[in-house]
């Protein structure tokens, strides 16, 4: 599969899963021209700890169940701020606090200028 076509997958997928599992404010950042490691950033929003980990379990479960690697996996014992690094796509389960506190939407918007 080709690299651009694995993450239109990679992100379609997870879409699906924040959608399902109702999370919030769910962002969808193309850094491909600034970036040398992803295509795209993904953020959602949970509405607690256990939100958290449910919506970031099921973007894991649903991902595998596509035959799409997991490079690596960070945040799961906090809750408060879930990584999953899926290659092409990097994905992010937050608590509303910390996406207000580190911001990625900004910091990435002002990479990109």
């Amino acid at each position: 599969m080709a690299y651009k076509e694995n993450s239109e997958k990679i992100k379609k997928i997870c879409l699906k899963t924040f959608d399902e599992l109702k999370a919030n404010d769910i962002a969808e950042l193309n850094i491909e021209k600034i970036s040398s490691f992803a295509t795209y950033l993904l953020i959602a929003t949970g509405t607690s700890n256990r939100h958290i980990k449910s919506i970031a379990d099921k973007v894991v479960d649903d991902l595998k169940e596509s035959k799409i690697e997991i490079l690596g996996k960070e945040g799961f014992e906090s809750q408060e701020w879930v990584l999953i690094d899926a290659g092409d796509v990097l994905i992010n389960v937050m608590s509303k606090d910390s996406r207000e506190h580190y911001d990625l939407e900004s910091l990435w918007t002002m990479i990109k200028k």
